[in-house]
């Protein structure tokens, strides 16, 4: 990977603000070629911090109503959830800005699993332009787990990294809790991939991962590829 898309900050803090102005600028530029951009989210600590510091430097900086915000993945819960990621996205950077609900385009994880995914695929796949006969969304951001998964893709699902679906139902091999995720073949069509990661044991799996080592096989994460797109890693010591 070219090491200008691997961007390290000094600390989860200078993360939040240093990636808010990277996407700032990102969205700045693609919204010079398109009417409106499709972003998929998706949860985590990393991420909350990043969206304070979003509601907080830039609700008036950014072209809220030209976005459409997807979630990546999500647990089987209520939005009122403290696990649900709609919901600490919603609390953290939506509630604070100015943007039409009309744009906020989450999982259902309070409905059944299955009935869910197959809704939201249809909805993805009829609303976000295709490429490769496939969605592309413009952007779209990741974590990892300390188990090396990425979206609700754990080790020993790899077969949802090569699903015909577009979103499918998992199971976190532990708890057995209950998430939709979008699939491998939907997140490796996007044009643009951030991981934002931190954590000392998360850094080590990205040095494996980087590494191209034997070890990162077993790591969901290491096969995000963009077929057409760019991949950046966002890491804070």
């Amino acid at each position: 990977m070219d090491k200008k898309n691997i961007i390290i900050f000094d600390s989860p803090k200078e993360l939040a603000s240093g990636f808010a102005a990277i996407i700032n600028k990102k969205i700045d530029e693609l919204l010079k070629t398109k009417a409106e951009l499709n972003i998929a989210l998706s949860g985590g600590n990393t991420p909350k911090e990043f969206f304070k510091e979003l509601a907080s430097e830039y609700s008036r900086k950014i072209d809220w109503n030209r976005l459409n915000f997807y979630w990546a993945d999500e647990r089987c819960v209520e939005p009122a959830s403290r696990e649900s990621n709609f919901g600490n996205a919603y609390n953290t950077l939506f509630k604070n800005i100015s943007i039409s609900p009309a744009r906020l385009h989450r999982i259902k994880g309070e409905l059944p699993a299955e009935k869910e995914s197959a809704r939201y695929s249809d909805f993805v796949e009829h609303n976000v332009p295709p490429r490769n006969s496939l969605p592309e969304f413009d952007i779209i951001l990741l974590g990892i787990g300390e188990d090396g998964h990425t979206a609700s893709i754990f080790p020993g699902q790899m077969e949802l990294l090569t699903s015909a679906r577009l979103f499918a139902v998992s199971n976190h091999p532990e708890n057995l809790q209950i998430r939709i995720t979008m699939t491998g073949n939907v997140i490796n069509n996007a044009k643009f991939i951030y991981f934002l990661v931190s954590g000392t044991t998360k850094i080590s799996i990205v040095n494996e991962i980087l590494s191209g080592s034997e070890k990162a096989k077993q790591y969901p994460a290491s096969y995000i590829k963009p077929v057409q797109g760019d991949l950046f890693w966002v890491i804070s010591k």
